[in-house]
């Protein structure tokens, strides 16, 4: 009977194995089809149809490996929604058969999973796909693709050996004696200690995109709506720019032809465009509904300052926690106990709301990370990105969504304790540490989201009263009210 139940439960724990594998292969595989079509969409199709058969292979191998760094990286992304989402669907379902294959097992191997795919990808895949594209073969070798293999190989151990060496160099700094003990210990030390330095670095980089990613939110989306105008008359100003944009074609139809007007072409033609796509914003505006400038816009900035609100008022409340709190700390979830309870004080509805902030943040991050004078240029554009940027944009979308877990639970926007290898990074138990990032977080953000709306309520004074055509550069202290306030009533008359 013994042998029986044995038997039993071996059949039980390989049917629960093939499961969650055929699940996790099935996510990953159609996470890979959206990569893949995304890069697709930004990749110079250049770079692939060369006349050189070994580029065009080595360019396609490498395209694969940031397909499949890309896919990891939007997996890190869903990690944390999945499993809150998962926790609140087996509290409404406890006992629905059909929910059985969602359980802490399947979460608890997702998280390990993609921990395990990120870090091959930053430490190995991608360096090995910018070397290899950069690679032509050694010296005196047979030219082909295992040659350019044999090279990066080479390139990639000479170059992990040297970041060791600067890792044991800097623990030896800190620790003498730690460092000696643990020379030959790579595995269960430095591994772990590199890893830690790559997530700190990711949420640094979080740290710093995001309240910036917040403020330049309100921007980007103003950009992508109709925004309404105060005191403007858009069939005015639409046929002063026809008129502007006839006369400025007419002279530029006359200096092609004109040797004595050669010289200002360029300029004319640079004007010419900036007024067509005045026109054509204009022409966009003046179709659009008066639900779309009247609603739509004023919704969409309300929404993303009540979002961006809630995020400083979590991030306070959880600085609060940690003050009197030790449970507020981020740790290791060693079991993910599913079902049992809510990870929101408000149920599902607060489960919901912490779903849409970490997902908004991380857009957000993104939005900063791409807007920074130090990254603009790595931002890709359609059909003419080539392989080493988008190797640059894969590497840091990882690092950012790889960071996100750590980010959102070290601010407190969820409750859901890391799991696997992610909770096991030394500096996550510093309480100054955790602190003072909360601290920065919610200063940087209040100061970003302050600027922002001071400056856009200003630039729309300035753009309703007219004051935007002055030569003078207009600055806070350059217009005094009463001007203002006298051109508007003059404009009102």
């Amino acid at each position: 009977m013994m042998e029986v139940d044995d038997v039993s439960v071996r059949e039980q724990l390989f049917h629960n194995r093939v499961r969650e594998t055929f699940i996790c292969v099935l996510l990953f595989t159609c996470l890979y089809i959206l990569s893949y079509l995304i890069l697709t969409h930004f990749k110079k199709n250049a770079d692939y149809v060369t006349d050189d058969i070994e580029d065009a292979t080595a360019n396609k191998i490498a395209l694969w490996l940031c397909t499949f760094t890309l896919s990891v990286a939007v997996c890190a992304v869903l990690l944390l929604p999945i499993s809150i989402l998962s926790n609140e669907v087996l509290l409404i379902f406890p006992h629905s058969y059909y929910m059985q294959w969602l359980n802490g097992s399947l979460i608890h191997g997702l998280w390990n999973l993609v921990f395990l795919f990120s870090n091959l990808s930053l430490v190995f895949l991608m360096p090995f796909a910018y070397f290899f594209t950069e690679s032509e073969g050694f010296v005196g070798c047979k030219k082909g693709v295992m040659a350019r293999v044999y090279e990066t190989a080479v390139v990639l151990l000479l170059l992990t050996l040297l970041v060791l060496g600067m890792v044991w160099v800097f623990v030896a700094l800190l620790n003498n004696h730690t460092a000696r003990e643990s020379l030959y210990d790579m595995w269960e030390y430095y591994l772990p200690y590199l890893y830690s330095a790559i997530s700190m670095c990711g949420v640094l980089l979080l740290l710093l995109c995001t309240p910036f990613g917040l403020s330049r939110m309100f921007s980007v989306t103003g950009s992508l709506l109709v925004k309404p105008r105060l005191l403007e008359n858009v069939e005015v100003v639409m046929n002063c720019a026809a008129f502007e944009e006839a006369s400025l074609s007419r002279t530029l139809n006359r200096g092609s032809t004109a040797c004595w007007i050669s010289v200002n072409v360029e300029p004319l033609r640079t004007q010419f465009l900036s007024v067509q796509a005045e026109r054509m914003a204009l022409e966009m505006r003046r179709r659009a509904s008066p639900w779309q400038r009247n609603l739509f816009y004023p919704l969409a900035m309300l929404l993303l300052l009540a979002l961006t609100v809630v995020c400083v008022l979590v991030v306070c409340f959880h600085v609060l926690e940690l003050l009197f709190d030790e449970t507020a700390m981020p740790s290791e979830m060693g079991d993910p106990r599913l079902g049992t309870a809510s990870f929101s004080m408000f149920g599902s509805l607060g489960a919901a709301v912490q779903v849409f902030l970490i997902l908004y943040l991380m857009v957000s991050s993104v939005v900063g990370f791409y807007s920074s004078p130090l990254f603009t240029s790595l931002l890709p554009r359609s059909q003419d990105t080539n392989l080493t940027q988008i190797i640059g944009n894969c590497v840091s979308l990882l690092v950012l969504s790889s960071a996100l877990p750590v980010f959102s639970r070290t601010l407190g926007i969820t409750r859901f304790d890391l799991l696997g290898d992610f909770g096991r990074y030394n500096w996550l138990g510093n309480f100054h540490i955790v602190f003072l990032y909360n601290i920065l977080f919610a200063g940087l953000t209040s100061a970003c989201l302050i600027n922002t709306l001071t400056w856009a309520v200003q630039r729309e004074l300035i753009r309703a009263f007219g004051l935007h055509k002055l030569p003078l550069t207009v600055s806070r202290t350059t217009i005094p009210f009463k001007l203002l306030l006298a051109n508007g009533l003059s404009k009102i008359q």
